[in-house]
């Protein structure tokens, strides 16, 4: 199901424009450049998030990348929410992701979004968000594979959405978890030869 449309185009226009710049700011690399860490590109995985920022050994800036990049998307569907309908929130929150991992200032080429993902998920509905990080969190735990987890709580949203009483939103929720699959691309063919790093890993 998808959600009524009930905002103009404008507003759609808008709420989605909003939600992309906001997803596009580059946390990772902002907070690196900050604590003198270097370019986050050159480093690790080059990906441009707090588990890459994790592999400097710099634990506050990790957690201050997780924080930030996690806050842009739920920032976005607040926004969305304050302002306008249920179908610009969706819109907003997907832009804010679709920013994270294609941010125009990077030449499009950004982060995986799980952190950004997430953080819209708890914003678009507490609960939704709640067991998203639960399942990553059993995961985690469990195997110690931060891709895994990533893939196992995004391939459980859409499910989990439809339990808690939300399916105007598994559609987009599943469009999320497509996203996400397929920027972890790499990451599924490794964890497929069994060669995916550990949380705590030099690479992934």
């Amino acid at each position: 199901m998808l959600p009524e449309i009930t905002s103009s185009a404008l507003t759609l226009l808008m709420a989605g424009g909003l939600g992309y710049l906001l997803g596009s700011v580059p946390f990772g690399i902002v907070i690196a450049r900050l604590f003198g860490l270097g370019d986050l590109r050159q480093i690790g995985s080059g990906n441009i998030g707090a588990t890459n920022v994790l592999r400097t050994g710099n634990k506050l800036a990790a957690l201050l990348t997780l924080v930030l990049d996690s806050g842009k998307g739920a920032a976005a569907v607040l926004i969305a929410r304050a302002l306008a309908g249920e179908d610009a929130v969706q819109l907003a929150g997907f832009a804010a992701f679709l920013g994270h991992c294609f941010p125009v200032w990077l030449g499009f080429r950004g982060g995986k979004g799980v952190a950004t993902f997430l953080g819209t998920l708890l914003a678009f509905y507490f609960p939704a968000g709640l067991a998203a990080c639960a399942t990553w969190l059993v995961m985690a735990l469990v195997f110690r594979i931060s891709s895994l987890s990533a893939l196992t709580a995004a391939a459980a949203m859409p499910v989990w959405l439809w339990a808690l009483d939300r399916p105007q939103a598994v559609l987009w929720a599943l469009a999320l978890a497509v996203l996400i699959f397929i920027r972890h691309a790499a990451n599924i063919r490794r964890l497929l030869k069994g060669e995916e790093p550990r949380i705590g890993g030099k690479k992934g």
